[in-house]
C-alpha cells in the first residue's frame, strides 16, 4: 500500500499544482469564471478587495497544498484543503446547468464530473489514516484506557500502602 500512496498522491496532486501555477501566472481567465461565485464573499469579507485577489489566494493554496500532498507532508490536511478549494472552482468553471448549447453542456458536464471524481479521491485521502488509528478511534478508546490505568494505579497504590504499613508495624516497638 505504501507504493500505491507514493504513486497516487503525486498523480492526484499534479493537476492542482499545474493549474495553480497557471492561474498565478495568468489569473484573468480564472477571474472571469469566478466573479459570480466570489462576489458574495467579497461583499462579506472586508479583507478581500476583488475577485483577482481571491483567485490568486485559491491558486496559491492549490500549489502549496498540492505540493504538500504530493510529497506526503500532512497528507490528510492538504487533501482537505484541496477538496475545499475544488468545490467553488468546479462550480465557477463548469456550470453545465447554465449552458444552452447541447454540445457545450455535455462538455461542461463531463468536466464537472471529472472534478467530482477528483473530489472523491481527495475525500478518501483526507480520511486515510494509513493503517494507523484515527483521532476518532483514539477519542472513543481513551476513556477505556484511562479507566484501566486508573484501576491499575489504585491497585498499585493500595499495595504500596499495605507494604508501607507492614514495614512500619515491623519497625515500631510493641
Amino acid at each position: 500500500m505504501l507504493l500505491v500512496r507514493a504513486l497516487a498522491r503525486p498523480l492526484l496532486a499534479a493537476s492542482f499544482v499545474t493549474g495553480g501555477v497557471s492561474t498565478l501566472r495568468k489569473p484573468a481567465r480564472g477571474v472571469a469564471a469566478a466573479d459570480r461565485v466570489v462576489a458574495p464573499l467579497i461583499s462579506r469579507v472586508p479583507q478581500l478587495s476583488n475577485t483577482e485577489q481571491v483567485v490568486k489566494i485559491d491558486a496559491a493554496a492549490k500549489v502549496v497544498a498540492g505540493a504538500m500532498f504530493a510529497t506526503g507532508r500532512l497528507p490528510r490536511l492538504s487533501a482537505a484543503v484541496l477538496a475545499a478549494s475544488l468545490v467553488p472552482t468546479t462550480i465557477a468553471d463548469h456550470p453545465f446547468w447554465e449552458e444552452r448549447d447541447p454540445i457545450r453542456r455535455t462538455q461542461q458536464r463531463h468536466q464537472f464530473m471529472k472534478s467530482a471524481g477528483l473530489l472523491g479521491g481527495l475525500l478518501l485521502a483526507a480520511v486515510d489514516t494509513e493503517g494507523r488509528p484515527s483521532l476518532g478511534w483514539w477519542a472513543r478508546r481513551t476513556p477505556q484506557v484511562l479507566g484501566h490505568a486508573a484501576t491499575g494505579l489504585r491497585r498499585d497504590t493500595e499495595l504500596a500502602l499495605q507494604s508501607a504499613s507492614h514495614t512500619l508495624r515491623d519497625k515500631l516497638p510493641v
